[in-house]
């Protein structure tokens, strides 16, 4: 038996560049292998000093962020097998283990998921060859060549290319992306290395005996092995770009945490990334593993004084006391709730929680949280080259962030005292809550404008979304928003990477599906139509991405996705799970045909199976086809002019099996339905 270690992140891929990092000392070994026989006897091998070691083998250089090394020439014929020849390896050192508690993997592993062909390959310079692999990924590549002994091939990567066709690594920092191969000069020799992994579109190979060919080179896309659950299209094709530019993304950045970036010297847990985008994920993949053990990676990091650290795993130990970013550790737990039920994310977490909370609100200052230290990060900025913009009226102030968050993170820690049965501490945070929500209108709203602070889009956004708003006023502050959205934006984004996570719902639920719709499907920047339309296959970092600075320009980031996919699903195509029965045990069909589309269909399968939403507009009528999985029940929302005159079937729907009309809401006829396969079919309601 033969077990071959690499860095990974327990030996720290860097010390000090681009920051300090964590490390936790050289790779080390633990392993247990049970082996039951026939006869019900187990025999164990455990490692231990009579295991015997190498230094001196083919790998001779790893880590994430620069690429391997390997030199075929120190390759040992059945090392790993009984009768090798081990007499020069040293013994097995017995050394300390790790602190804390040592638990099984919870969730899928890192593997190669699929295999792309690269769709061209050019000779830019002599003995240089650029491949294509046609779409940004995530893994490494898997080469073919032969050649002479000691001839060294490279292997440089990056997601996009120069005017002159050679790589663009300037958005890399000081990552070197290059694997390296040695060749052993024995015929026809594979290589895809082990211990790295890039983020790529573009190849760039070196040295490679003669001329290669497309066959020489293939891509390896690697993440950990989540399970589709959905499907989407519109009749928009930009949409389905977007879409799909999502999608890839999304699972190229999952190792076992969702990592901000793939291909500098980064590529972390970022908290603030995903604090409201989660939850459009898990219509995408089944996540419900994946994000329980990110949250409780918070908790992990969590210190004595229950600060949450900025980043987690806390490789880059950020404890910077915001409150938007470390709002995850209580958000994303929620998505599980909502999603698949999940309870033991709460209760193994609340206690961190509340302490974080009790940390937090010694900021606190005239009812008001002034904690903020990243603002809208990425708002669209009034230059082409800027990152970050300097005009006033695009930034949101950090108290009006602050104090939103802290205000919805408090509303969701009375529904987990609840729920636990822990009634004073619900009682303690609902009159918490009430006291920043007067402070906040009495010190940000303007009624004669209805707006909030100086009127930036998200100031608003943040409101409408979290329910901050008076009843009353809450038409007025919609509609400020979508003057402004129309009048200085030009029906595009103006949001940053806060604002997003609520925009397209917050939009929707006011009325404003259509404006939500008009930014959604803008080809021109900034929107992410605009990504796809300049070729982009995954979303980027930055709403400028192909004209600002380098340094912080990643072509497959999800920041910048906000609420988008959560929207698709749960407006679009009107699937949503209902929150006082969660994981999907009844279920809110809700779909909104809106602006030109002629047709949605999706799929999700949720814990208790399959449900389809694929409506259509012909002639005038609405026509949809769903499906309800067993053991559970909807509340259908179906499009209509005359409730009298929508059908399920051949026949009227109050008639029909199964059906029971409930109202008539906001254009659209209500009804009870249970498990089953359905069409219905109504008078499209004029606009």
């Amino acid at each position: 038996m033969g077990v071959i270690l690499g860095n990974g992140r327990f030996y720290a891929p860097r010390y000090n560049i681009p920051t300090a990092m964590r490390t936790f000392g050289y790779p080390k070994l633990l392993l247990q292998l049970e082996m039951e026989m026939a006869d019900g006897k187990v025999e164990r091998v455990i490692s231990d000093d009579t295991w015997k070691l190498t230094t001196d083998g083919p790998i001779r250089a790893n880590n994430e962020y620069d690429g391997e090394f390997y030199d075929a020439r120190k390759e040992m014929a059945g090392w790993s097998r009984p009768g090798f020849a081990d007499a020069a390896w040293q013994q097995a050192q017995v050394v300390e283990g790790p602190a804390g508690v040592l638990s099984a993997q919870p969730l899928a592993p890192i593997r190669v998921t699929e295999t792309l062909k690269p769709i061209g390959v050019h000779e830019v310079r002599p003995g240089v060859y650029i491949f294509d692999m046609g779409q940004n990924m995530v893994g490494w590549c898997r080469l073919t060549v032969a050649g002479s002994r000691g001839a060294k091939v490279t292997m440089r990567h990056a997601e996009r290319l120069r005017p002159n066709g050679m790589l663009y690594t300037d958005n890399l920092r000081s990552a070197e992306v290059t694997d390296t191969y040695v060749l052993k000069g024995n015929g026809t020799e594979i290589y895809e290395p082990r211990f790295t992994y890039h983020g790529f579109r573009y190849v760039e190979v070196k040295g490679f005996p003669g001329k290669p060919s497309l066959a020489s080179l293939e891509g390896r896309e690697v993440h950990d092995d989540l399970e589709r659950v959905s499907e989407f299209a519109a009749s928009n094709p930009l949409l389905n770009q977007i879409y799909k530019a999502v999608l890839w993304g999304a699972k190229d950045n999952y190792r076992s945490i969702p990592t901000d970036c793939p291909q500098r010297d980064e590529r972390q847990g970022w908290l603030g990334d995903r604090s409201g985008e989660s939850l459009g994920e898990t219509y995408m993949f089944d996540l419900a593993n994946f994000y329980a053990k990110w949250v409780g990676d918070m908790g992990d990091a969590q210190d004595a004084d229950g600060r949450i650290s900025d980043v987690s795993p806390a490789y880059w130990p950020f404890y910077s006391d915001n409150v938007t970013w470390p709002a995850s550790f209580i958000m994303v737990a929620s998505h599980l709730y909502e999603q698949y039920g999940d309870m033991r994310v709460i209760e193994q977490n609340y206690p961190g929680m509340r302490k974080w909370i009790a940390h937090m609100e010694t900021y606190l200052k005239d009812d008001l949280m002034p904690r903020d230290t990243y603002g809208d990060w990425c708002v669209p900025p009034e230059s082409p080259e800027l990152i970050h913009s300097n005009d006033p009226s695009r930034k949101t102030d950090g108290t009006v962030i602050g104090t939103t968050y802290f205000y919805r993170l408090l509303r969701l820690m009375v529904d987990y005292a609840t729920v636990l049965g822990k009634q004073s501490d619900a009682e303690e945070y609902s009159q918490l809550a009430g006291k920043l929500l007067v402070a906040f209108n009495k010190t940000y709203y303007q009624p004669a404008t209805g707006t909030y602070s100086n009127g930036s889009t998200t100031s608003s956004v943040l409101p409408l979304a979290f329910r901050m708003v008076p009843e009353e006023d809450r038409q007025s502050v919609a509609d400020a928003l979508v003057r402004k959205i129309a009048d200085q934006n030009k029906n595009h984004v103006a949001t940053g990477l806060i604002g997003g996570q609520w925009l397209m719902q917050a939009l929707s639920d006011c009325g404003h599906a259509g404006v939500a719709y008009q930014i959604a499907a803008q080809p021109a920047y900034p929107g992410w139509g605009y990504m796809v339309t300049q070729g982009a296959t995954t979303i980027w970092e930055l709403w400028n991405g192909d004209t600002a600075n380098p340094a912080m320009n990643s072509g497959n980031h999800l920041m910048l996705v906000g609420d988008l996919v959560t929207w698709s699903y749960q407006n679009l195509a009107g699937i949503r799970t209902d929150l006082a029965h969660p994981a999907f045990k009844h279920i809110i069909m809700r779909p909104t045909p809106v602006g030109d589309l002629t047709f949605v269909k999706a799929s999700y399968n949720s814990s208790y199976g399959k449900i389809t939403s694929n409506w259509k507009i012909a002639g005038g009528r609405f026509i949809w086809s769903l499906t309800v999985p067993p053991n559970t029940t909807a509340t259908v929302y179906v499009p209509a002019k005359d409730p009298a005159g929508v059908t399920e079937g051949a026949k009227s729907a109050s008639e029909a099996q199964s059906v029971k009309y409930q109202r008539t809401e906001a254009g659209a006829a209500v009804f009870e339905i249970g498990s089953g396969s359905y069409q219905f079919e109504s008078k499209m309601a004029p606009d």
